[in-house]
């Protein structure tokens, strides 16, 4: 019955394959949620092994014209992560510690950059092209994982600060070296060899990815005017998400990657705005887009390459893989040990910033279905199937780690381990609490045109708070 199903549905009309596969594509992503979830794991795990059950390899439900058909996907959901992440570059958090930030950015980035080419390019002999790619995928780091742990521990301080600004920035030095990398690949792909090398080949593409990154800033100024606050929020979002749409055709036809200019769109959008609103209903649109995208990565992932003893340039890619995963971890560990080192930073943020930096999902997923799209061929196949692998290895350990460097670098306290409140401390906490909660719910009310003075409602929230405790008190006892 079920491989009747699975004929049914690859020998359908073109509309029903493309409905049946979008909806399971969104349920089966979303049922393995619920199994990872109680793993502690991030969704993009579950989005992936999704994409692997439900792909070639295994039940074998997604047919090939639907994943040439939604190679759209890896831009448009590229162009959500980059504006999410631009949000996080405000110049005023950034004036304090930005030196210090960029600095340990800059070497945790490179270093496992140059780490993996090492290893690629001299120890495995791989050839330039790929190794050059390859290295510079190293550099991106997942904040997803990261950022839901540190919500999920409620952890703070030096530590958290740090390194949530070195993950903003992290994509960025990665979004670059990709882009040079990319551009050196198929200069040396062009000619056949680096004696053949054409300058003029690398400096179009980056000329071009400037001109992404002018185009972005200049439509964040744009959607700052189109978007005003007495807007409707559904207006809000259509605005939004056309111009993201319309940048993301743009940066096809120049042939560049949108997310610098995305992320150089909403930075300039937050600066200038300092509108948080919007992020937030985009985060609301854009969770089906990402799942498919990962979904789709996972599908397109080809486990028989990495276990058929497929190679490149003579190395299986079960070696390479296992290569690339141990050594950008020792590089990521060992740049950020050296950027905090020289920026003077605290024992507990040099020895155990590095933890935190493992997982490798989204931005270098995307990157990887880019390059393998643009260089194509097995080399293009052998990147996609080794930073697919790895990323899901990342994003298995990536979490833990991430705990376990807040807990060594003494971040967050263990809630159960914290000492019992009295009565009377228990009372305050309440009346604090509901006190905030009181007047966050009068800021939302409509101005009244006499307003009543602060000292007044004060009082008269503390006696109403306790005669409400009082209350209940009595009626307990």
């Amino acid at each position: 019955m079920f491989a009747h199903f699975v004929d049914y549905l690859h020998q359908g009309s073109p509309t029903s394959i493309a409905v049946m596969t979008v909806a399971l594509m969104l349920m089966f992503g979303f049922a393995l949620t619920r199994i990872t979830k109680l793993l502690k794991l991030p969704n993009v795990t579950a989005y992936i092994i999704t994409g692997i059950l439900i792909g070639p390899y295994c039940l074998n439900l997604v047919p090939d014209s639907i994943a040439d058909s939604t190679a759209f996907l890896p831009n448009v959901a590229l162009a959500f992560i980059a504006f999410s992440t631009g949000q996080f570059f405000r110049l005023n958090a950034l004036r304090g510690n930005g030196s210090k930030v960029l600095v340990i950015t800059v070497l945790e980035s490179c270093v496992a950059s140059v780490f993996v080419f090492i290893a690629a390019y001299w120890v495995l002999g791989m050839d330039l092209a790929f190794s050059s790619v390859i290295a510079a995928l190293a550099s991106a780091t997942a904040p997803a994982s990261t950022m839901m742990t540190i919500r999920q521990t409620g952890a703070h301080g030096d530590f958290v600060n740090t390194l949530l600004q070195v993950v903003a920035l992290d994509d960025v030095v990665g979004l670059i070296a990709y882009s040079v990398a990319v551009s050196i690949a198929l200069a040396l792909t062009a000619s056949g060899t680096a004696a053949g090398f054409d300058f003029s080949n690398v400096i179009l593409p980056v000329l071009m990815n400037i001109a992404s990154v002018i185009i972005g800033a200049l439509l964040g100024i744009v959607m700052k005017i189109l978007l005003p606050p007495d807007r409707s929020t559904d207006n809000r979002l259509i605005v939004s998400v056309a111009i993201l749409f319309g940048f993301c055709g743009i940066c096809e036809m120049l042939g560049v990657s949108p997310l610098l200019g995305c992320m150089f769109m909403s930075t300039v959008y937050i600066n200038i705005t300092d509108d948080e609103k919007l992020f937030k209903q985009l985060n609301y649109f854009s969770p089906p887009i990402l799942l498919l995208f990962f979904v789709r990565s996972g599908v397109c992932f080809e486990l028989g390459a990495l276990t058929g003893g497929n190679s490149q340039g003579g190395t299986s890619l079960l070696t390479l893989g296992v290569v690339y995963f141990l050594v950008r971890i020792a590089g990521k560990y060992a740049g950020a040990f050296m950027g905090c080192s020289v920026t003077g930073k605290s024992r507990l943020v040099r020895n155990y910033l590095g933890l935190a930096l493992i997982p490798q999902a989204g931005v270098a997923i995307g990157l990887a279905e880019l390059g393998a799209r643009t260089l194509g061929g097995d080399t293009g196949s052998a990147l996609r199937t080794v930073i697919l692998a790895s990323s899901v290895l990342y994003e298995l350990i990536g979490p833990a780690c991430a705990k376990l460097s807040l807990a060594l670098s003494h971040s967050y306290e263990d809630t159960e381990e914290a000492p019992a409140l009295s009565p009377q401390d228990e009372d305050k906490l309440i009346i604090n609490s509901l006190i905030e909660r009181i007047r966050e719910i009068q800021r939302e009310l409509p101005e009244h045109t006499q307003p009543v003075p602060a000292e007044a409602v004060n009082v008269n929230v503390q006696h109403t708070t306790l005669r409400h405790l009082h209350s209940n008190n009595t009626n307990y006892h």
